[in-house]
């Protein structure tokens, strides 16, 4: 099996996608890794692609994606959008999300802009690609233009070339909870952004603005955990066979999640991030999601720390929306406590510069827990 270290170039984003074709085509196999990441060490045969998971668990696995599932997910996609188009690439082409940009714009036989992330995300370097691709959809007699970021680079982005996004038909936005106060900000823009849920699992996103794409199903188990079946799917964990993740076509997503009006799924988070405090179950989106709204908030990761009297309390790291004029740590607990019960209320804010990050851009809470644990008593 070839093995593909990408390293945020053009370069090896062009040499990805010359395996990728190949193996879209039924062709051998590969693996797209990172510059720190092992690479596998089982083989596996033709017409699939091996990407890693982001880790969020602690144990990091490979995971694979036969070419008729990324298909399946691509046309889902361009379906849902509005038609096949012109692509902006600004994620890491080897986790799930970047290469299902390269998917598409394969299946749609465009030409990708690719954004150079060897120093990293840079929003200036986004704006020109985006002039770029644009410009080039419109020599080609138009075309619709899409792109897919985390929400970090939308944060990014709304603050140093807040008009780059506007010439996008959609944003995909994914790797991590949408703040609505982002969202509205976002579409205030310009931007069409699309909130989409999945994981490497199911060739990235498959439920876009909590309904899921067309050839996914989904249901939640009697605990709340979030349950995903269809043409997306993986065909499982490299070297793993009887892993019990996926079963009997369903693969469980250790998400826990709810039903809202209209059939709509709301995402509440990882079923292991769930905290105790006085015998009461909180998840922490919901408690983001009520900090978020706070106009002085830019963006809140809520975890729970021991407590002799709660068990756990409930404590939230926050970034400032305006970091010259920070709020009062009280201010900030007051706007949450009119907004939440009681008991789902952080019992202390802590303001941070900004939040660590993992992967894509997905807020590190095991590092937000470890930096909490040490700055508060």
């Amino acid at each position: 099996m070839r093995v593909i270290r990408c390293d945020g170039s053009p370069g090896a984003v062009d040499e990805l996608r010359e395996a990728l074709e190949l193996t879209l085509a039924g062709g051998p196999a590969f693996a797209p890794i990172g510059p720190g990441d092992e690479p596998p060490d089982v083989e596996t045969g033709p017409g699939q692609v091996v990407v890693p998971t982001s880790g969020s668990t602690g144990e990091p696995r490979h995971v694979v994606l036969p070419a008729r599932a990324l298909q399946a997910s691509a046309q889902a996609c361009h379906a849902r959008l509005g038609g096949p188009g012109h692509w902006l690439l600004a994620l890491p082409a080897e986790h799930v999300a970047g290469l299902q940009v390269l998917v598409r714009a394969t299946l749609a036989g465009t030409e990708p802009e690719v954004l150079d992330l060897r120093g990293g995300f840079d929003p200036a370097g986004f704006a020109a690609a985006a002039r770029r691709l644009i410009r080039r959809a419109t020599e080609r007699n138009g075309g619709r233009c899409y792109t897919s970021l985390v929400p970090a680079q939308l944060v990014r982005l709304l603050d140093a070339e807040p008009a780059a996004l506007a010439g996008f038909d959609a944003v995909l936005l994914g790797g991590a909870a949408v703040p609505t106060e982002l969202a509205e900000r976002a579409r205030e823009s310009g931007a069409t952004v699309v909130a989409t849920y999945g994981m490497s699992e199911t060739c990235g996103g498959c439920v876009y603005d909590g309904y899921p794409l067309d050839g996914v199903a989904v249901r939640l188990a009697t605990d709340g955990t979030i349950e995903l079946t269809g043409r997306v799917l993986a065909a499982g964990y490299l070297g793993r066979p009887d892993d019990r993740a996926f079963s009997e076509g369903w693969f469980s997503t250790s998400d826990l999640g709810r039903w809202e009006v209209g059939g709509r799924l709301r995402v509440l988070g990882r079923a292991d991030d769930v905290i105790v405090t006085g015998g009461v179950n909180v998840a922490p989106a919901e408690v983001e999601a009520a900090l978020d709204a706070l106009p002085e908030v830019s963006v809140a990761c809520v975890v729970g720390l021991p407590d002799p009297t709660w068990g756990q309390r409930v404590v939230a790291a926050v970034v400032p929306a305006d970091p010259s004029r920070p709020p009062e740590p009280d201010a900030v607990l007051a706007g949450a406590r009119r907004r939440l019960p009681g008991s789902h209320a952080p019992k202390q804010v802590v303001l941070l510069d900004a939040l660590p990050l993992r992967g894509v851009g997905k807020p590190d809470r095991r590092a937000v827990v470890e930096l909490l644990s040490r700055t508060t008593t």
